[in-house]
């Protein structure tokens, strides 16, 4: 079973769920730093003071050097009852005066040694921070530095920082949770229009092609655009197709009802001479048939060619040789001349090859069936920034007051009677489609000529 493809709001929403969840995490992270600096500074701001307490606290009696330690710097750093306090005391002559003699003490920053120095460190397997500060004294008993080494346990620092870091993290995971909402409101609100022509699609009938007439965004009017530009040309091809449909239905119908007919009659007739002639009138019938069947085919190709197949360059005298050696028949009366002429070099031109073939066939196969009596010639030859087939025959040509409706489907002539068929018509499509032209010559009584000129391609254009 296929799976079902998510829906737009769904990646939408995944996406920025991810985005605001990687985002919080960032956040959280830096809370997280943050925090550490914060707690750090607020311990350190207690670890010095008490630091600088005890060295205060130094005195010179009877010639040593002895301290006092006072409740009140340590009572600063009680302040959390899971912390532990370690300290050192030495003299300047490096003795120990009191606390641990393993404390390790920090390198003094350059030549102040009063000014405190913070560090990390470890003591007895624990984290710890450090702080240290020195004492000058310049007395007759005793001189030179006394250094306060006071060391904390980082206990109450984590808990600190960890309380930070969850507050901020609620703030966060809050206003992540608003913002999320907010977007599934705004991406909601924001896909109505997309809503809106899904329904207007899907309520109407399937033989409604108009154009859809809706207010939207201008972010999507492109859209809307693209479905009417497309709406529009099925519409189009849906009417050719009906027109293509009812042509044949229409056209079809009078020869195979004629051709019944004649069949009928064939079949009842005993006299030799009589059945020779229903089967002449049988064979004109069926030859009428097949050309007026091929005319349709090669007519709806030509419609679906129109919009399927892209414009490519071909040479205009290779098409026009192929096109004579498939429409001439071999059993064309052999008193008929057939000449070709075209220039020695190409004649590009922009075009569909087959589409092109089958108007110059249509041109050829109507000089062969109405008009060349003795003589058949096509010409080649460029005329500007055009590239022209000239087909003359030496018959009647077709009167200049039908020139207009012998390029339309079907159509009759004055009396009503004779149907001129769908070859030159589908000829003036192609013409068209291709921006060239469809033209009629009368030469003074000595044959009629049809011509198609189609622009020629640009010469820069890659072959």
């Amino acid at each position: 079973m296929k799976a079902r493809d998510p829906s737009l709001f769904t990646r939408l929403a995944v996406t920025i769920a991810l985005v605001l969840a990687v985002g919080a995490a960032g956040l959280t992270s830096l809370a997280w730093y943050s925090a550490r600096t914060a707690a750090d500074e607020a311990y350190d701001r207690l670890l010095v003071g008490a630091a600088l307490q005890i060295a205060e606290a130094l005195t010179v009696q009877n010639g040593e050097l002895t301290v006092d330690l006072p409740l009140s710097a340590f009572e600063m750093l009680a302040l959390s009852d899971r912390d532990r306090i370690f300290y050192r005391l030495v003299g300047p002559k490096g003795e120990l005066l009191t606390g641990y003699p393993d404390l390790p003490v920090p390198a003094s920053s350059g030549e102040r040694r009063d000014r405190p120095v913070v560090s990390d460190g470890m003591f007895r397997d624990v984290a710890v921070r450090i702080a240290s500060v020195g004492r000058s004294f310049a007395g007759a008993d005793v001189q030179g530095w006394a250094q306060v080494v006071v060391a904390q346990t980082r206990e109450a620092r984590f808990s600190l920082a960890r309380d930070l870091t969850l507050n901020a993290t609620g703030l966060v995971l809050i206003m992540s949770g608003i913002a999320f909402g907010g977007v599934i409101f705004a991406l909601r609100y924001s896909l109505k229009p997309l809503t809106r022509i899904e329904t207007a699609l899907t309520q109407r009938d399937p033989q409604d092609l108009t154009p859809l007439s809706l207010e939207t965004p201008r972010e999507i009017r492109a859209l809307v655009g693209s479905i009417n530009h497309f709406m529009s040309r099925l519409g189009e091809r849906m009417e050719l197709m009906q027109r293509f449909i009812a042509d044949a239905a229409h056209q079809i119908r009078t020869p195979l009802t004629a051709l019944s007919g004649q069949v009928d009659l064939l079949a009842h007739e005993t006299e030799a001479s009589r059945q020779r002639h229903h089967l002449e009138r049988v064979q004109a019938r069926t030859k009428q048939l097949g050309r007026l069947t091929n005319q349709l085919l090669s007519h709806a190709m030509v419609i679906h060619r129109r919009e399927a197949v892209p414009f490519e360059r071909i040479d205009l005298v290779r098409v026009a040789r192929l096109a004579l050696r498939n429409t001439v028949p071999v059993s064309l009366n052999p008193d008929i001349v057939i000449s070709f002429e075209a220039p020695d070099t190409a004649l590009p031109i922009r075009g569909d090859r087959v589409s092109v073939r089958e108007a110059i066939s249509n041109i050829l196969d109507n000089a062969v069936q109405h008009g060349a009596v003795a003589r058949l010639e096509i010409t080649l030859r460029r005329s500007g920034s055009s590239a022209i087939v000239e087909v003359h025959d030496d018959g009647p040509g077709i009167p200049r007051s039908q020139w207009a409706l012998v390029t339309q489907r079907f159509a009759k002539d004055p009396s009503g009677r004779r149907s001129g068929g769908l070859g030159l018509a589908i000829t003036s499509e192609v013409a068209a489609t291709h921006q060239g032209q469809l033209s009629f010559l009368e030469r003074d009584g000595k044959g009629f000529t049809v011509a198609l000129s189609f622009p020629l391609a640009d010469p820069d254009e890659a072959q």
